[in-house]
């Protein structure tokens, strides 16, 4: 009777909850997956073409090589966000969870850009970058350094690092925040009996840090892996829909927003193929996040 009673607790008071995330995310999924079958202009496709929208974004021109295309980008684009943002994150926990003056400060300070708006930083950042005003270039100049000069966001081979490395700055407060709380819970016993043996910093974390945070590095990939293929808003506003220099920065974003709502320069328009494009998207997702898990819980 009483765990028939905390079965009933528990139920009502995740009702509320599940209820909205029902609403909010399964349906429109599964309505999006729906659409995918069809075809047709305006907001609601009404043409059923079953497989149709997948056959042509795999094997049609010009859909095919797009979609390939902004595979790739959004690879190369998780790697090296995952690269410098984790690995930037956790020397700076590291050195955040040492006891020194201010630690607090720092802790709220590097946390500061993740609560900026990411239209407003890609905006910022594109301003610096400019080629005829930019901060950035006049640096250079000031310093004898003009050689370095490159047209940042219009060459195609630097295009989608720098917004890798502009994604990372915005976003490193939060695996500073998990890998400082981690390394917080660790006992303080287990970092004392490793120095003890004369364990050097470089060994410290080595042997102890990077074991004992497997699983706080995982969570922090799977975020990373998310939100990087569900990414829009900082190459729309740095690098437009178009994914520029030469669909160098095109992303599943971009390219979702070009096929289902169409844009000057493109009148496709085609709902359906857009959510057959959000339906692989969200396998993508999917599939990447069980294998991240995977790996995690086989190495913990």
């Amino acid at each position: 009777m009483r765990q028939r009673k905390i079965r009933l607790f528990l139920i009502a008071y995740l009702l509320p909850a599940l209820t909205i995330y029902t609403v909010f995310m399964i349906l429109p999924i599964l309505q999006s997956m729906r659409y995918s079958l069809y075809t047709g202009t305006g907001i609601r496709p009404d043409q059923f073409v079953g497989f149709g929208n997948y056959v042509k974004l795999f094997t049609q021109f010009p859909f095919r090589l797009r979609f390939f295309n902004v595979l790739k980008n959004n690879v190369l684009f998780f790697i090296m966000v995952s690269v410098s943002q984790n690995v930037f994150g956790f020397v700076l926990a590291v050195l955040l969870t040492r006891r020194f003056k201010g630690r607090r400060f720092f802790r709220s300070l590097f946390f500061v850009p993740t609560a900026l708006s990411v239209i407003v930083v890609g905006f910022v950042f594109k301003l610096i970058l400019n080629p005829v005003w930019g901060v950035f270039d006049r640096m250079l100049r000031s310093l004898g350094l003009e050689a370095l000069i490159r047209p940042w966001l219009g060459d195609p081979a630097l295009a989608l690092p720098i917004l890798s490395l502009v994604t990372a700055w915005h976003f490193v407060g939060i695996p500073i925040i998990f890998f400082t709380a981690g390394i917080d819970g660790i006992s303080d016993d287990i970092i004392e009996a490793g120095r003890i043996d004369g364990v050097s910093v470089w060994g410290e974390v080595r042997h102890i840090l990077l074991p004992m945070l497997k699983p706080i590095i995982g969570i922090v990939t799977i975020l990373t892996f998310v939100g990087n293929f569900s990414e829009f808003e900082i190459v729309y506003s740095m690098e437009t829909v178009y994914g520029n220099p030469e669909y160098a920065t095109d992303v599943f974003g971009s390219f979702f927003y070009r096929t289902a709502f169409g844009t000057v320069m493109n009148n496709v328009n085609d709902v359906g193929l857009g959510a057959a494009l959000a339906s692989i998207m969200f396998l993508i997702i999917f599939v990447g996040v069980l294998f991240f898990l995977r790996i995690t819980r086989r190495e913990t």
